[in-house]
């Protein structure tokens, strides 16, 4: 892949553009949320992650309204993700205050009533998150919009490699979340830390960057966006330094064989792992 700017896009199966980098805001808490997310478009990011369980929506979009009113940005400069659930706030729980499962809606069935929003102009784009590849190809036999992402986990420990294959083969671009590893509070002193991995750490000093690069750097090689998280204003720029260098064919190789094919995340999706559609068999 060639040496691309900041503002490198990939283009969706309709055509639109999405930034290739963009500003995740999971676990970014409410009142943190206008000053990230201003700190992040004065950094350059055009591409704001959100999801409605995330609890700081509606900070974020008075942050995207003070820079529009400010002249920062253009409200078509930006692209702007979000994902919904279908349960209200607070998210149901069980007598034992776990979440509780909720089967009685098909995620077939919803796409169709997803698709109704590109028709009457509400959402320019629609896409999944978390889907495995039968899940995909369940929409894929119904659908008249077809997904133009799949938000995953992907990363050294997680490759995914036939997941993104697969979405990749039918026009659906990937976008990388957990592409450091996963948040500091779902691990325990035992799990591996990808940014101290070794190989990682040796990869950094060849190419003179910080290990964050190198493992962001890792999924934009293989075709996909990622959605860094900071509040560090300087973290944030740093992470958008990542498309003046590319990792040689055996380097990616390399990140390939640190694959332990299991997610960072597992102590969080196992708590689902009896719903019919649990993404990660």
């Amino acid at each position: 892949m060639a040496a691309q700017n900041s503002r490198a896009c990939l283009v969706l199966s309709n055509g639109m553009k999405m930034p290739q980098i963009g500003f995740g805001t999971l676990m970014i808490k409410p009142h943190e949320a206008v000053a990230a997310v201003k700190a992040a478009i004065d950094a350059g990011y055009r591409h704001i992650d959100t999801a409605y369980v995330y609890d700081n929506e509606e900070q974020i979009g008075q942050a995207i309204k003070e820079v529009i009113a400010e002249g920062k940005v253009k409200r078509e400069e930006l692209f702007i993700v979000t994902k919904f659930d279908k349960n209200d706030r607070p998210l149901p729980t069980n007598e034992k205050g776990e979440l509780r499962i909720d089967v009685d809606v098909d995620y077939v069935d919803t796409w169709k009533e997803m698709e109704k929003l590109v028709d009457e102009g509400l959402a320019k784009s629609i896409g999944v998150s978390n889907f495995n590849e039968k899940q995909i190809e369940r929409v894929l036999q119904v659908a008249k919009h077809k997904p133009v992402n799949n938000q995953i986990e992907v990363n050294p420990y997680f490759t995914r490699q036939e997941l993104v294959s697969f979405c990749q083969s039918n026009g659906i671009v990937v976008t990388s979340y957990s592409s450091l590893g996963a948040p500091g509070n779902m691990k325990t002193e035992e799990d591996p830390v990808l940014l101290s991995d070794p190989v990682v750490k040796a990869m950094g000093a060849k190419y003179n960057r910080s290990p964050a690069q190198i493992l962001l750097r890792y999924p934009v090689s293989r075709g996909c966006a990622v959605i860094p998280k900071s509040l560090n204003p300087e973290h944030m720029k740093e992470n958008m330094q990542i498309f003046d260098f590319e990792l040689s064919t055996e380097d990616v190789k390399s990140l390939d064989d640190l694959n332990m094919n299991s997610s960072q995340l597992n102590r969080f999706w196992i708590i689902f792992k009896d719903h019919p559609h649990y993404p990660f068999v």
